[in-house]
């Protein structure tokens, strides 16, 4: 089936059986996403079978089928839903020397008597999330939360996490288990680099990205990002009990449960030293992070007898392990380009060995941390590793400072290119502007034809980049010549057959029809985004104008700040950026504004939109609130004026609750503005 078929070219039989093979084929393959860790067509696939289901919807609503994937949320989790938690997902308490661990053993012996069991386990550097199975079946995942009262429902993304089992060939009547949400080092190392190459911030541990992951609305992220999960504890059970927690993990093994892998059964104070010291030899052998070692008693019994306090369980208790650090001697800082024009220092230092692997070099950020750390080649650094991981130069030991010592600075032009770094405006961070600088020319492209700038459709990421390697795209610029070359795109099939080439390049041309601010904001300037493009659309006449400006003028713009101003005025004073602006504008986009009657009634309010909306996208109530006057906010705070509220609403709405921001739904909205409804 080609998913670029024009609607016309079926009989309206054939295209009502088209539409319902369509319907009972997604929805197969949405509980195969579900419910199977092996689905059976790729995401791209799926995604070309389901525009093409909205498609024919769009065209035809007469058709739509009761079952159809698209009156349902298919893939999305429901954020912010919270779940009352059966069995308190307490925390435990930390200790951080062998007298604190003896202290606690000989506390329990005293109140149990000697020839306690006790378990020594992996503390995972992850996020605790509890399942709950009855008669087998996974019925609900949540979040720790509060750990007391209620935690957050993420039952759609634990079910696309491949450790997690659906079904239990043994079942009993309820259990619920808790386990650690992780992410091995090659999946973060995964993510990151994928990162990097959309031009998208960095994760800065594996722990934090999988607890973002696991929150996410779409699952579809969440699976890609491949989460892994360790249970560590049996928190409730009817229909069977166990004596000990051994005996709790041997049950859910036969289960196809994933329980920690390297636990040890003590007696004695030598016997749980040792296996804290087992598992700290190990730290830099494992995938994946840990942050300590847990002690806790085997018998469910004894813990029972000791019970809990408030915050902790009294049978437990969480060993740290301190940080390791190391000297070694700084030989040189390399000079490397993000994707998005970013200047990254990086450490290069004599290599040492941390928490089993040798490291050499580390991130020192930006000029400022260089200027904390009173940083220069030569110089003595201590290096340790956060989160048992990621190599940090913790300080500098200044006595074994150089004779011929001098402070390290960040060159002032690209290491690419040779043009002259910019400042970002609230940020340590400097960037290339060049358009035309090779080290981010596939990301510059990329935002260029983006939604919220040119909005070239089909003109996705793989093209781009197979343009830039064949040498099509040097710039932006050449985006609007590419018609030139229609006959050698064809014989290299860079955009497969003669029908969608035309495509693409009717949409290229079409995209020429985009109001200046989106044209300027395509054009990467620092700091100037979609917002701030239409703010300075607002205020000049022209893109031209904009260039033309005094630092005065731009900063007398709302939002425009010193340095964004010098940005912008750096940005058109560059004579490669110059040249590519007059072949903008000679291919026909345009650079003057567009004045459209403001209104008033919303004027001076800050409104932040969440949720569904019965019959507007975000973008368009963005739009509609900002011809009234009013400004579109992301988040909720004391400054927030209301909050536009649809369907599925998650934590903004909860907040704004709590602040006592006024809540209106878009029949209220239009209300204010006069519309009908």
């Amino acid at each position: 089936m080609d998913g670029q078929l024009s609607l016309f070219d079926n009989s309206t039989d054939d295209l009502r059986n088209e539409y319902n093979d369509l319907v009972k084929t997604l929805n197969y393959h949405c509980e195969r996403y579900y419910n199977d860790d092996e689905p059976e067509i790729t995401d791209f696939e799926y995604d070309r079978l389901n525009r093409r289901l909205k498609e024919i919807e769009k065209e035809h609503p007469e058709m739509i089928s009761p079952s159809s994937p698209s009156l349902r949320v298919g893939w999305k989790a429901e954020k912010g839903v919270l779940v009352k938690h059966n069995v308190p997902m307490l925390s435990l308490q930390d200790v951080f020397s062998k007298e604190e661990v003896d202290e606690f053993i000989d506390t329990t012996n005293e109140a149990l008597g000697e020839g306690t069991e006790y378990l020594v386990e992996t503390k995972i550097d992850g996020l605790s999330m509890a399942l709950r199975y009855e008669n087998g079946e996974l019925k609900l995942a949540v979040t720790r939360g509060d750990g007391i009262n209620e935690g957050e429902d993420v039952t759609m993304n634990a079910k696309v996490i491949r450790d997690v089992v659906k079904k239990m060939p043994e079942p009993i009547e309820y259990i619920e288990i808790r386990g650690e949400v992780y992410m091995t080092r090659e999946a973060f190392d995964k993510v990151n680099r994928k990162a990097e190459e959309e031009g998208k911030k960095a994760f800065a541990n594996p722990r934090n990205c999988a607890a973002g992951t696991l929150r996410q609305i779409d699952t579809r992220i969440t699976k890609e990002r491949d989460l892994s999960l360790f249970i560590f504890n049996v928190q409730e059970s009817r229909g069977r009990t166990f004596k000990t927690h051994l005996e709790g993990y041997e049950y859910l093994k036969r289960n196809g449960v994933t329980v920690i892998d390297h636990h040890y059964l003590c007696r004695t104070k030598e016997e749980v030293w040792e296996a804290i010291r087992k598992i700290g030899n190990m730290r830099g052998e494992l995938p994946y992070d840990i942050d300590g070692a847990v002690v806790k008693l085997n018998s469910i019994r004894d813990r029972e007898i000791l019970g809990n306090t408030i915050k902790v369980p009294k049978w437990a208790v969480a060993y740290k392990y301190p940080p390791e650090e190391k000297e070694s001697r700084l030989i040189d800082i390399e000079i490397g380009l993000g994707r998005t024009g970013r200047i990254t220092p990086v450490a290069v230092f004599e290599p040492v060995t941390l928490c089993g692997t040798t490291v050499r070099r580390a991130t020192l950020h930006n000029q400022d941390f260089i200027d904390d750390l009173d940083l220069g080649i030569g110089d003595t650094v201590v290096v340790y590793k956060s989160g048992e991981i990621i190599p940090k130069i913790k300080s500098v030991n200044k006595s074994k400072r150089p004779s011929d010592w001098v402070r390290y600075h960040i060159p002032e032009y690209c290491p690419v290119c040779g043009h002259k770094l910019v400042r970002e405006e609230n940020t340590a961070d400097y960037k290339c502007t060049n358009l035309s600088c090779k080290g981010q020319i596939v990301f510059r492209i990329i935002n260029f034809v983006s939604r919220d700038c040119l909005d070239i459709k089909g003109f996705g990421e793989e093209y781009i980049r197979v343009l830039v390697e064949k040498g099509y795209l040097d710039d932006i610029a050449d985006v609007f010549e590419l018609k030139d070359k229609r006959d050698q795109l064809l014989e290299d099939k860079i955009f497969g057959l003669e029908k969608n080439t035309d495509k693409i390049l009717m949409q290229i041309e079409s995209s020429k029809d985009a109001p200046a601010e989106k044209v300027l904001a395509s054009l990467g300037i620092p700091n100037v985004g979609k917002a701030t493009a239409k703010e300075l659309m607002r205020n000049f006449d022209s893109i031209d104008d904009i260039g033309a400006a005094s630092i005065e003028d731009l900063t007398a713009v709302g939002d425009i700040g010193e340095i964004s101003a010098r940005a912008i005025k750096n940005f058109f004073e560059e004579e490669e950026n110059r040249k590519i602006l007059e072949r903008l504008k000679a291919s026909g986009l345009r650079f003057e504004a567009q004045r459209e009657e403001i209104g008033d009634a919303l004027s001076g309010l800050a409104i932040c939109i969440t949720g569904t909306l019965p019959t507007m996208s975000r973008e368009q109530a963005t739009e509609l609130i900002e011809k009234n006057g009013g400004k579109v906010v992301g988040s909720v705070s004391k400054k927030t004026s209301m909050l536009l509220m649809g369907e599925a609403a998650g934590s903004k709405a909860v907040k704004a609750k709590e602040l006592g921001i006024r809540i209106i739904t878009e029949d209220e909205l239009r209300s204010m503005l006069g519309q009908m409804i």
